[in-house]
């Protein structure tokens, strides 16, 4: 199943979860006309609440489209992992970790499908990195690998914004990896995917840049969910965002970034100069 949080500009702007049924389709204009049609609505079943927090549907069928999309996770923190690709390690020119490396971004980095990243003026190279996203269904706290998987709701997709000159120049993460905007995040949630072999890209202006599979991360899902577990409790609704593949690079103003994973879908984005 496919959920999504929604903001329904035909109701007002109403925030609500909702279970996916039909994705907005692109229109097309009547025979005799010319330009692009509107999309077409897509429909969604309405829940009370999250789906991970009691949250059950309702059975109230909306019309949403695209930009009604928002980014599917109001988490209280979004935990990130360093170097989990060797290739990716590699091109950094760093060793790859004995044991997961953490770091965490603001829920105030969230940037939706369809939104836009504004790239600051404090930095000269900001870069993309494709990720698959993992959201919490049950609270996590020292749970063990062989556990770890039940405490998981579903996958997402995610770009990881860096701007890799403050992150050297800082000689940590938090500013680099937590500017606004720097991590999109979408365009919804998958429940029904195996993450173990899912091929992952990031695609700026038409041109894969990014071109991997989460068979290659150096720790798994459930290892993730373990390591982390021990120093911190995952709330329902936090995002664990496992690492990229290699190939990340600059992005600069105007250029289009799409986040495509295997069975989820494709996050897209624009960029600006701020």
């Amino acid at each position: 199943m496919r959920f999504a949080r929604l903001a329904l500009a035909d109701h007002g702007g109403e925030v609500v979860f909702a279970r996916l049924e039909d994705p907005p389709q692109a229109g097309r204009q009547p025979e005799g006309h010319s330009g692009e049609a509107p999309p077409q609505a897509g429909r969604a079943t309405v829940w009370s609440h999250a789906p991970w927090s009691s949250g059950t549907a309702t059975g109230r069928v909306v019309g949403f489209r695209e930009a009604d999309l928002l980014p599917p996770v109001a988490p209280s923190k979004i935990l990130c992992i360093g170097r989990n690709y060797v290739a990716h390690a590699k091109e950094m020119g760093t060793d790859v970790p004995t044991e997961p490396l953490l770091f965490l971004k603001p829920p105030s980095a969230l940037a939706r499908h369809g939104g836009v990243v504004d790239l600051p003026p404090e930095s000269a190279r900001v870069e993309h990195e494709a990720e698959l996203g993992v959201v919490i269904g049950r609270v996590a706290r020292h749970v063990s690998r062989a556990n770890a998987m039940e405490h998981v709701f579903g996958y997402t997709c995610v770009c990881d914004v860096t701007a890799r000159d403050l992150q050297r120049k800082d000689g940590q993460w938090t500013r680099a990896k937590g500017f606004d905007t720097f991590c999109p995040c979408g365009p919804w949630i998958e429940t029904d995917t195996d993450p173990r072999a899912l091929r992952v890209r990031c695609i700026v202006n038409g041109v894969t840049k990014q071109d991997g599979s989460t068979s290659q991360m150096v720790f798994d899902v459930a290892t993730l969910i373990e390591y982390a577990s021990r120093a911190m409790t995952l709330e329902p609704g936090d995002l664990l965002v496992t690492g990229t593949p290699d190939g990340t690079g600059p992005i600069v103003a105007g250029d289009t970034v799409s986040v495509d994973i295997e069975s989820i879908g494709t996050l897209t984005v624009t960029c600006r100069a701020r």
